[in-house]
């Protein structure tokens, strides 16, 4: 059995790819990336990239000097392997322009670079976060139809933890497999395949500072959740909070409340690819009333509520929703 990331993609070949190498081409894009982001980190102080950038993505959030440098090195990287049509990411308002390259690829790629950017300056953990799609019509460059479709038209998704350790996890609908960058070689090894299932601790992720604009049934349903046993965890980063929940159980929310009603979340670059990734592990993620990767985004940028992790506990929080 294979256990490097590009050797496992390519001989574990997805008919949702045109060719065996095209999943192990794009992995091996963006895991690359990975690779570099994680030394970016793990040297942040001692390169000057910690702190603001200066300026404020197409949603108001503040970017950081680390978003924008690993923005380009992911957009490159992708666009280097020819097999890409569109590309968009939550540090860019339209879709990603690359010079001298053109995107005529059968894919297009959602992503956000680096997600919880902010957490790097006090050594927390951040993620990156990716989302492939078949692009929607014919050859020539992609639009933004090729990336405004429904979650359930990926085709394959994942994210990159940067923490203790800087684990890559991919799915194709097959079950999600874990790898572990060994920084003493530079290669992505296999430590989890096929993981299909959480586990089932009493945990909830959700920023409880938030509280007082919460709608009556978030409150609700927290407060069943402290008299039910359950212990809040929260991180403050996506990909780390997800990925603590999926391997020992637990949900994450980000609610939309009375100032933000949409939530904070972008549908595109963070709820539908974790929603792919959970749903393969025998999880669910809901806004509250539907379904994450039933919905069909009519802008990039486009918000959502997000409640994700283990099903029992998803269905319960719709049962306050209802």
């Amino acid at each position: 059995m294979p256990t490097n990331l590009f050797d496992h993609a390519l001989a574990n070949p997805s008919s949702r790819f045109d060719e065996p190498t095209h999943l192990p081409r794009l992995l091996n894009a963006i895991a690359g990336t990975g690779k570099w982001i994680s030394s970016e980190i793990n040297r942040a102080d001692l390169r000057d990239i910690l702190g603001s950038a200066g300026s404020t993505n197409v949603t108001d959030d503040e970017q950081q000097k680390l978003d924008l440098m690993a923005d380009k090195a992911m957009a490159d990287a992708l666009a280097s392997t020819g097999l890409v049509c569109a590309m968009a990411s939550e540090e860019n308002p339209d879709l990603i322009e690359v010079s001298d390259i053109e995107l005529h690829g059968p894919y297009a790629v959602a992503f956000d670079p680096v997600d919880g950017s902010s957490n790097i300056d006090v050594a927390a953990p951040i993620g990156t976060i990716f989302g492939i799609y078949r692009r929607v019509r014919g050859g020539g460059p992609g639009d933004a139809s090729d990336l405004l479709q429904p979650g359930s038209a990926i085709i394959a998704a994942g994210y990159v933890l940067y923490g203790s350790s800087t684990i890559c996890a991919y799915s194709v609908g097959d079950g999600v497999h874990y790898f572990t960058l060994d920084p003493t070689v530079g290669e992505w090894t296999l430590t989890r395949e096929s993981v299909k299932s959480h586990g089932d601790s009493l945990v909830y992720s959700v920023n409880e500072g938030n509280s007082k604009a919460w709608h009556d049934a978030d409150v609700r349903w927290v407060e069943y959740l402290k008299s039910n046993g359950y212990s809040g965890r929260y991180i403050g980063a996506l990909v780390a909070d997800f990925h603590r929940n999926l391997q020992k159980g637990g949900i994450y929310a980000y609610p939309g409340d009375r100032k933000s009603p949409s939530g904070k979340l972008r549908l595109l670059f963070e709820a539908a690819p974790l929603a792919f990734i959970a749903e393969q592990a025998g999880g669910a993620a809901t806004d509250g009333t539907q379904r994450i990767l039933d919905i069909r985004p009519d802008a990039l940028h486009q918000r959502t509520p997000l409640y994700i992790g283990n099903s029992d506990q998803v269905e319960t929080l719709r049962s306050f929703k209802s």
